[in-house]
């Protein structure tokens, strides 16, 4: 009976976390894409004004991620994530009544807190407080369910945005916010969070390997969402750099979205024969060896790089979550996935400013396989890491 109940419990999450997590990524971090042009001219601003608040929101989540994840796992994940579909619905309601730069400003401050208490991090820590060191395989079909909205999010808000305008567009993300996603995580979510999973992380016994660790993890996930996140700001750019035309180059970029899905399908079914350790590993060297494709020279080769590049992001967001469980256990879980959160979310929050300048000087096959390079040797800091016996 046990058992069943843990699965019960565990396919609930999926689910539940999954359409929440498609929601959120949908709704906010895909946004200014589909709705930046329109409200360059609605509001008569800059699109660099309008993107600072994007920024300032990831700055927002990342400084808030690693209280996000202590109070995670000491009450569990209903009442922080249910705060965080209400300040979504609420950020995206400020962004629609938007008339000038300081409340549009002020709408993604809240989305910040809102994403902070609602993304992967968030959603990964509810999943490793309910059900510990069985977590993994929850994680990963979270995850993946997530993985669409990059698919779904760019289309679906083209087409409504076409119907309804920007700021329709956002009262309908918000009203799914409140209407679905609240609900949904009120309704599905366990109250309260085991008491094995409140545990502080003083309890480790080797405090200095448990931080080399922590700290590896922390610098490998820094260092590719740093790499991420300045390529998707320029992915268009970077694709007509490799000698693609426009439709070649749109068609090239709209494959990372489906490398990333089958990415955490390969790691999905490979769990059944790799740990997550050796699953990240593999996931690291994808984007190097996509890179590797480049020194061809051939425009073809362009397709072959996003489909790995996507593979490798789409199997380290996986890893994201169930990495920390495998080497450092799940006493204080969820401590720990903010903690590494941090770094990450302020590397994305930084990258396309400071990436902007080599985008501009570089040529794109040169830029590509520069960030491959740099990808590879990131991967030597999962050389130190250990699954824990414990």
């Amino acid at each position: 009976m046990p058992d069943q109940v843990g699965i019960s419990l565990a396919r609930r999450l999926t689910l539940a976390l999954g359409v929440h997590q498609l929601l959120a990524w949908a709704t906010t971090f895909y946004v200014p894409a589909v709705i930046l042009r329109e409200v360059t001219k609605d509001l008569g601003t800059t699109p660099a004004a309008l993107l600072a608040g994007f920024s300032g929101a990831l700055l927002v989540a990342g400084g808030c991620a690693p209280l996000v994840g202590t109070w995670i796992g000491r009450v569990g994940g209903r009442r922080p994530m249910g705060c965080g579909a209400l300040l979504l619905g609420v950020g995206l309601i400020l962004l629609a009544v938007s008339p000038g730069l300081a409340v549009w400003w002020l709408g993604w401050a809240v989305l910040g807190l809102g994403m902070a208490l609602s993304l992967y991090d968030a959603a990964f820590a509810t999943v490793g407080v309910a059900l510990g060191s069985t977590a993994s395989a929850t994680i990963t079909g979270v995850a993946l369910i997530g993985g669409f909205a990059s698919t779904l999010g760019w289309p679906v808000g083209s087409a409504l945005l076409h119907h309804l305008g920007w700021r329709g567009l956002l009262l309908v993300y918000a009203g799914l916010h409140l209407a679905i996603s609240l609900p949904l995580i009120v309704l599905t979510l366990p109250s309260g969070a085991p008491a094995a999973a409140r545990c502080p992380t003083s309890d480790l016994v080797d405090r200095r390997g448990h931080n080399l660790q922590l700290a590896c993890m922390s610098g490998f996930f820094a260092l590719r969402w740093f790499i991420t996140s300045a390529i998707a700001a320029q992915v268009l750019l970077l694709m007509s750099g490799l000698g693609l035309g426009p439709a070649q180059a749109m068609a090239a970029a709209m494959l990372i979205g489906p490398g990333q899905v089958a990415g955490r399908l390969l790691d999905w079914f490979a769990a059944r024969h790799l740990d997550p350790l050796s699953r990240a590993r593999v996931g690291a060297l994808l984007f190097p060896i996509g890179a590797l494709l480049l020194l061809s020279g051939m425009p073809d080769a362009a397709f072959g790089f996003a489909l790995l590049y996507g593979m490798s992001n789409g199997i380290l967001t996986v890893n994201r979550g169930t990495l920390p469980m495998l080497v450092l256990g799940s006493q204080g879980y969820a401590a720990r996935l903010g903690q590494i959160a941090l770094p990450v979310m302020l590397a994305q929050a930084v990258a396309p400013t400071l990436a902007a300048p080599l985008i501009a000087g570089i040529a794109g096959p040169e830029l590509l396989l520069l960030a491959g390079a740099v990808a590879g040797v990131s991967a030597l800091l999962l050389l130190p890491l250990r699954a824990r016996l414990v």
